[in-house]
């Protein structure tokens, strides 16, 4: 395909915030789309089907992304937390050359009450040129508590789409921490509806590019019902010629007296030619409500360089250490130790 546009932002904004979508061209979209085996599940006291309902998103990445996954997914999960669930289901996918194409489904309806953590990771051999183009989408009953933990260790010759959508109802609440590292291009678009009374949605998001990756990060969250709260944070670091878009919308809709919505959106720049753009935006139709949003890019301060390599360390090594410093306030909400230290050690080569 020669040239897509994706990832609109819900209200246009001046052309020359050149921020509105993003626009790539000679994308490799596979035609012909084959099986994907190479994943595995574990968890136990779920119920899981090989299908999902319809797909039908609010926004998405854009029509051809979610019409190709309707007719030509390849993987189709649908995980039923219950009360009974009692461990953490854990998704992972792994591309190799067997293996280059990935277009998956996955429905995750918590049921009232209940509470877990699910974790979905994507990983890919070094050499493949692999493509994935995924819809994750939950709903969140009645006091339902889900973490989602995403973890996208891609390698940089590949291309990562994904849309997701969340529906929160009363006293329901939803945190994602997503690890986004890979992909030539990685594109994402999350939707957040907050219907509920007191439902509340965290999002906390890490990306670090280096070379030439693209990231386009859309975040959507309208507030519907009273007290409800939303609240996004990413934590960024670009290296060599890397660039990012964030755009972040928090939009107070009629009836959601009382609601909060905040975001944030920070990203250090480790070299010259990296680049960074950002749009956060409020939009308000309610009264009795209360929104923040802040952005910032920069380089890493001298004077702190300085000081960690008169200790002794390398430049390299005391640029690792501001970074995971900047990162280690998301990671430390991550209880698995192992994945952790995963993350830990991918930032250490990523950074090499």
């Amino acid at each position: 395909m020669n040239k897509l546009e994706l990832n609109e932002t819900p209200v246009r904004t001046s052309r020359n915030f050149n921020i509105n979508n993003i626009k790539l061209e000679n994308i490799k979209i596979p035609e012909n789309i084959q099986s994907f085996e190479n994943i595995t599940i574990t968890g136990e006291n779920l119920e899981i089907e090989n299908s999902t309902s319809n797909i039908n998103l609010v926004y998405g990445l854009g029509d051809f992304f979610i019409e190709q996954v309707k007719k030509q997914a390849n993987q189709k999960i649908k995980l039923e937390i219950s009360s009974k669930t009692t461990t953490s289901p854990r998704l992972e996918f792994k591309f190799d050359e067997e293996n280059l194409a990935l277009l998956e489904d996955v429905e995750i309806i918590a049921n009232e009450n209940s509470k877990s953590t699910i974790i979905i990771k994507y990983l890919s051999d070094e050499k493949v040129e692999a493509y994935h183009n995924g819809i994750i989408r939950v709903s969140a009953k009645k006091g339902s508590n889900i973490n989602i933990i995403i973890v996208n260790f891609m390698n940089s010759q590949s291309n990562n789409f994904v849309s997701i959508e969340n529906n929160l109802e009363e006293n329901s609440k939803v945190k994602y921490i997503v690890i986004d590292f890979g992909g030539k291009n990685s594109i994402t678009n999350y939707y957040s509806n907050l219907l509920g009374e007191k439902s509340e949605n965290i999002i906390n998001t890490i990306y670090l590019g280096k070379e030439e990756q693209l990231f386009d990060l859309n975040y959507i969250g309208e507030l519907r019902g009273e007290k409800s709260k939303i609240d996004i944070d990413v934590q960024g670091a670009l290296k060599d010629k890397a660039k990012k878009h964030f755009k972040g919308t928090i939009d107070f809709k009629k009836g959601c007296k009382k609601a909060k919505g905040n975001e944030n959106e920070a990203c250090m720049l480790l070299s010259d030619t990296a680049r960074s753009l950002a749009l956060p935006m409020l939009l308000c139709s309610e009264e009795d409500v209360e929104g923040n949003h802040s952005s910032s890019a920069g380089k890493i301060g001298e004077k702190e360089l300085f000081y960690i390599m008169s200790r002794g360390f390398e430049l390299k090594d005391a640029m690792k250490l501001m970074v995971r410093a900047r990162f280690n306030k998301i990671l430390q909400n991550i209880k698995d130790e192992e994945l952790k230290e995963e993350i830990l050690e991918e930032i250490d080569k990523r950074l090499n």
